[in-house]
């Protein structure tokens, strides 16, 4: 691969972006095309510490994203709980986010296009891309347009209803400095509260055909009145998140002759949490690595080896963190009532937000803390303070 055999990329977003000015900083002739380009998603935007760690560009950029060192839990049953994240977690405007992103690929010497990609014809080597303006050729395609992209089926399976989350939000012009994230029953998925730097972005978001994207933006209207939000000035926002399932996870395809996807548009979305940027970054990172190797196969190989037993993990477990039960509780219940009672289990929590705890060794850290864990609780449980007869059901972690 030299600069004689042009790349090109469909979708200016994080991985887009981020693939196109790796790409470019090493001398490849590289094309972004997106209709959009920097525009504001509907999404938290949230960066892991672990995310910030990869890409200190992001950690850098202080002045364009806000800094949330402090988290409110909410079980479906109403128990709150707030805890300090030892390692807070850097929460973008996605147009701001996108923005640099794509300024580091044009300052990089990517060319980068505002026009919308309506068909691509030829082959690995030859590809043909067609837009309202005209025609462009590449020996090397880049799919970064998200899981529904219309390109999808050309080249893999395209992604199941099934294997969807859908999300409806507002951004509400208020300030906070709390991160809210509530538990909700009956629903594989939660609300959100995320501030931004001069907003707040609030989400609700659940397994499509679980329930319609217009009562899930029903229980969010009447959970952000309940909870002293008012819409007033609020923009109004539905999405659509990759969430796939064990099976499809285990036969996902994202790399073939002459092709590769990155991001959402290869799934690479935890379907527990949602969470997609960091997913999103890394994969646009491994791609561009392999591509100035000129072992474009080695993509595939760096994602099995890091990325997908992580989601394929995730996606075995989905359903039993939402609907399975511990010790008489749903999974969230207990894992709410667990934040409140044990500092090895906020330590543990902290570390998941942070990005540093994955689920591999997940298990293997709850049995080395269950016995720690287990006696916190019941020290909390027997010596918790009574209001008004009744154990009090708020409690504070920081």
């Amino acid at each position: 691969m030299t600069s004689h055999h042009p790349i090109a990329i469909i979708g200016g977003g994080p991985a887009g972006a981020l693939a196109a000015s790796l790409l470019a900083a090493a001398g490849r002739d590289v094309s972004v095309f997106d209709e959009k380009l920097a525009w504001e998603k509907p999404c938290g935007g949230g960066l892991t510490w672990k995310a910030l760690q990869q890409y200190p560009f992001l950690a850098e950029a202080g002045a364009q994203s806000k800094s949330v060192e402090h988290c409110e839990l909410i079980s479906s049953c109403g128990q709150r709980v707030r805890l300090r994240l030892q390692h807070p977690v850097a929460v973008f405007s996605r147009l701001a986010l996108n923005g640099l992103l794509l300024e580091r690929a044009r300052s990089a010497g990517a060319n980068v296009y505002r026009e919308r990609v309506t068909s691509i014809g030829g082959s690995a080597g030859d590809w043909r891309l067609a837009t309202p303006h005209g025609e462009y050729s590449a020996s090397h395609l880049v799919i970064a347009a998200g899981a529904r992209n219309p390109f999808r089926g050309q080249f893999a399976a395209p992604i199941s209803p099934h294997d969807l989350m859908a999300t409806a939000g507002y951004f509400i012009p208020v300030h906070t400095a709390l991160m809210q994230i509530q538990f909700l029953s009956g629903i594989s998925g939660y609300i959100w509260v995320f501030p931004r730097p001069d907003h707040v972005s609030a989400g609700i978001a659940g397994k499509m055909g679980e329930t319609s994207t217009r009562a899930l933006r029903h229980l969010l209207e009447q959970w952000l009145d309940q909870n002293g939000f008012s819409l007033d000035g609020a923009t109004f926002y539905s999405h659509i998140l990759p969430s796939l399932r064990a099976q499809t996870m285990e036969a996902l395809e994202v790399s073939g002759d002459g092709w590769a996807m990155v991001g959402d548009s290869a799934g690479l979305v935890d379907p527990i949490t949602g969470e997609g940027l960091y997913y999103a970054l890394r994969s646009a990172e491994l791609c561009a690595e392999a591509l100035v190797a000129e072992r474009p196969q080695d993509y595939k190989q760096r994602l099995e080896e890091e990325v997908l037993p992580e989601l394929r993990l995730a996606a075995r477990v989905c359903d039993r963190f939402y609907r399975g039960q511990v010790f008489g509780d749903s999974v969230p219940e207990r894992m709410v009532a667990l934040t409140a009672q044990s500092d090895k289990f906020r330590e543990l929590m902290s570390d998941l937000f942070a990005g540093i705890q994955g689920y591999r060794d997940l298990k293997a850290r709850l049995f080395r803390i269950l016995p720690t864990v287990m006696a916190e609780g019941l020290a909390t449980t027997l010596f918790r303070p009574l209001r008004s007869g009744s154990l009090a059901p708020t409690t504070s972690a920081e």
